[in-house]
């Protein structure tokens, strides 16, 4: 009997995706602790970059490299926005859309289903404790895209503005790389990050994703560890 190779998950997307090198730790992306959700029948690929935008990721060959191993029956997770919005990046209602409709047709030509996911936001309050949203139309045309393409969406941006409005002002920044100078012996100076997340944030941000995959219904529902 030949055993049944795992179903295999491909992360594309930038640093609050990405798994975070040594020295920068307990900084990581949601993509560094998404393997830890699912039982040996997934195995996850995280080809996610810091710096990436969706023009920048394929202009490194990094979606190709995911298209090569990529097989019938696989998913790839696409979530970019916060580097399109860079003077290197996108614009978000043409090039934007036209970068990620190559990750969808590249994905479906394999057999593999594409999965979009709206840009995690930052955590910007305002003087009256509202957060700010900050990646502009990114998310909104992402939304669109889906739409037109029939892509499965996971809202990553809605979930994660709610996670941190709950938590509110000071009690957001335990999901983030927040440290008080001489606490963490890799960040000696201090750090104030609202972008990425330490271990505990990325780890609470990967169960957002899980909740959106149990919404879609996605068959990988059914590996996701209890």
């Amino acid at each position: 009997m030949v055993s049944k190779r795992p179903v295999q998950i491909f992360l594309a997307g930038d640093s609050t995706v990405a798994n975070c090198p040594p020295h920068e730790a307990p900084m990581a992306g949601w993509g560094q602790v998404f393997q830890s959700f699912f039982t040996d029948e997934v195995k996850v690929h995280n080809h996610a970059k810091g710096g990436a935008s969706t023009n920048s990721f394929i202009e490194e060959g990094r979606l190709e490299t995911i298209l090569e191993s990529i097989q019938p029956g696989d998913y790839l997770f696409i979530q970019f926005g916060h580097n399109d919005q860079k003077p290197y990046g996108t614009e978000a209602f043409t090039t934007y859309q036209s970068y990620l409709t190559e990750y969808i047709k590249g994905a479906r030509e394999k057999g593999a289903t594409p999965i979009l996911i709206t840009s995690v936001n930052r955590r910007h309050f305002d003087e009256k404790d509202n957060l700010v949203h900050s990646l502009g139309d990114y998310p909104q045309s992402m939304i669109q895209l889906a739409e037109r393409q029939e892509v499965q969406l996971i809202d990553l941006l809605v979930k994660t503005t709610e996670l941190y409005e709950s938590l509110g002002v000071e009690g957001s920044k335990q999901l983030f790389t927040w440290f008080e100078p001489n606490v963490h012996s890799n960040y000696p100076e201090g750090i104030q990050d609202n972008t990425h997340f330490c271990e505990h944030g990325a780890s609470e941000v990967a169960k957002l994703v899980i909740e959106g995959i149990k919404e879609l219904q996605l068959p990988i529902n059914d590996f996701i560890k209890e």
